[in-house]
């Protein structure tokens, strides 16, 4: 097995509110979902469901053809039961058109291979909601 550490900060920006930075510089904020266009953290979670595996895909096919649509749609269902608030029925929905011609041809044929590729092996995020990942929360004295 190997490591390669990833990590993001979140500082508040006002009640309810977060900016996340990462170590490039990116930055965004994120809320709860009232008032604000922000997405919540449940939203970027299934954003970067779809983000992780649309790369997978797009990164593939795209070498064959450049895709006349590509749409990826993440939809879940959140339930409150005795484990808590979780997440079910996790659904990714691909939706991407190739030109016709052998290079369009080529991308079809190839994009139920690499969807199922990105499902099984490829998608970080997704396979670590999958396989149930530990996450382990600590307070560290704040300054």
């Amino acid at each position: 097995m190997t490591s390669d550490h990833r990590g993001v900060r979140l500082e508040r920006v006002a009640s309810n509110t977060y900016r996340a930075l990462n170590e490039r510089g990116g930055q965004l904020t994120m809320g709860t979902g009232g008032e604000s266009a922000d997405f919540t953290p449940v939203e970027l979670l299934l954003a970067a469901i779809g983000g992780c595996t649309a790369v997978d895909v797009d990164t593939i096919t795209s070498r064959r053809a450049e895709p006349e649509r590509f749409r990826v749609d993440v939809d879940a269902e959140k339930v409150r039961d005795s484990s808590g608030n979780p997440l079910t029925d996790i659904v990714v929905t691909f939706r991407v058109a190739f030109p016709d011609g052998d290079q369009g041809d080529q991308a079809r044929a190839v994009l139920p291979d690499i969807v199922s590729l990105s499902h099984d092996r490829l998608c970080t995020v997704s396979r670590t909601v999958e396989l149930g990942t530990a996450v382990k929360a600590q307070i560290s004295p704040g300054r």
